[in-house]
């Protein structure tokens, strides 16, 4: 069985802890009559979703690649790697997390200014619990504590606006969870996650072009060192505890306050998580189904179609559209090619789907891809950006070859 939580003292809601302190102690105060019947069912949906994603990655050759690494290391342990194996808990977080990531199919948070994929934490949770031998009630907890730590945290703070990865608050849920399935006290549930979020500052120009294998790996890195810190801090390692408001913290780095109610007990923040149908990075989803029913409503053959225009939201035009993060004209390799939507919108046009064959290198890299993506415009739009990120909005125009037009005015 998991070692059970150690009891939380009444002065540890006082506001005179520091924000570690308080996310620790919310953390361990986690309770399974926090789950009601509806929110355990949204849970069981976004887990099984990871296992569905992991699966499908299992024969990625990046995965193999790591798959190759841990080997060679020769890290001995009980924790499974999904697809065959045992290894130690900090390499079954790394290679669990990398295999959920991978074909891009995963919940995500929308927030202004960033996101977050929440489900992000369930290879280092997986792992965690598996180590302690947890039930699968105490895996749940551990897990929706984290899901509610990542996206408050994403809420609160425009990390992606201000030039930072969302690896950040994943350090912070991430330890937190496995520190809970530890046994952690609150003392050192604080310290793990100190530990674990002060030297995994990440940047967000992983997701700039050219977009590289690092993308989707960066949080099982993440995942691997928060296991590892919450292990340290059982042993007495300790972290800042002015991480978040102290000197040179996460405050004075994003330069705002970080005003998150730790106090409050909810973990149904899995409510506003949002699940993916196609192979691409979240914002291409809204656009993914304007094209497709466009097409089919239509009865178009690509053929046909001389040129595509996609109006989005401005977050979608500046991660895949061609704006901030670099332009979208070549993509080659998979993580470009479910970053780019000029790619996404060709090879749904051009193969009525988007899955995980059309990341393949050798489809991305097709002539016919290639021919159609280049007749796509992406454009930001006033009226999808001001209702981001409430509504994941998109309008799509395609003219045909022989000058007729069809409009997908909004969606």
């Amino acid at each position: 069985m998991a070692n059970m939580i150690k009891p939380i003292a009444p002065k540890q809601q006082s506001e005179t802890l520091s924000a570690v302190e308080r996310i620790g102690a919310f953390a361990a105060a986690a309770r399974p009559e926090h789950l009601t019947p509806d929110i355990r069912q949204l849970f069981k949906r976004n887990i099984l979703d990871s296992i569905g994603c992991a699966i499908a990655a299992v024969a990625g050759p990046s995965l193999q690649a790591l798959r190759d690494q841990i080997e060679e290391y020769r890290a001995p342990g009980r924790c499974t790697l999904i697809g065959g194996g045992k290894t130690s808990p900090d390499q079954a977080a790394l290679f669990n997390s990398a295999l959920v990531r991978y074909v891009d199919l995963l919940d995500s948070y929308m927030a202004q200014g960033g996101l977050c994929h929440p489900s992000d934490n369930f290879g280092t949770i997986l792992a965690a619990a598996e180590y302690v031998a947890a039930s699968g009630e105490e895996f749940m907890l551990a897990l929706a504590a984290a899901y509610e730590i990542q996206c408050r945290f994403t809420a609160c703070v425009p990390v992606m606006a201000k030039g930072f990865n969302h690896a950040i608050q994943l350090a912070i849920s991430a330890a937190a969870g496995a520190g809970r399935l530890f046994g952690l006290s609150v003392n050192e549930l604080a310290n793990a996650i100190a530990i674990a979020t002060v030297d995994n500052i990440s940047l967000s120009c992983v997701h700039a072009e050219p977009v590289s294998q690092w993308k989707g790996f960066s949080p099982g890195i993440t995942g691997m060192r928060t296991v590892y810190a919450a292990s340290l801090a059982k042993r007495g390692f300790t972290g800042p505890r002015g991480l978040f408001e102290g000197p040179y913290g996460l405050e004075q780095m994003f330069a705002q306050s970080i005003p998150v109610n730790w106090e409050d007990p909810a973990l149904d923040i899995v409510k506003q998580t949002i699940m993916k149908k196609y192979c691409s990075l979240i914002h291409g989803q809204p656009v993914l189904e304007a094209v497709l029913d466009l097409k089919r409503r239509n009865s178009l053959t690509t053929d046909e179609i001389e040129h595509v225009r996609c109006n989005v939201f401005k977050p979608a035009f500046e991660f895949a559209g061609g704006g901030s993060f670099g332009p979208k004209d070549h993509p080659e390799v998979k993580e470009q090619g479910d970053y780019n939507l000029k790619y996404l919108v060709a090879v749904a046009l051009l193969d009525d789907q988007v899955g995980p064959a059309q990341l393949e290198e050798l489809r991305i890299q097709a002539p016919d891809a290639q021919a159609l993506l280049a007749r796509v415009d992406v454009h930001p739009d006033e009226r999808f950006s001001a209702r981001y990120p409430q509504e994941l909005g998109a309008a799509i125009t395609i003219r045909t070859k022989d000058e007729r037009v069809f409009e997908d005015s909004e969606r």
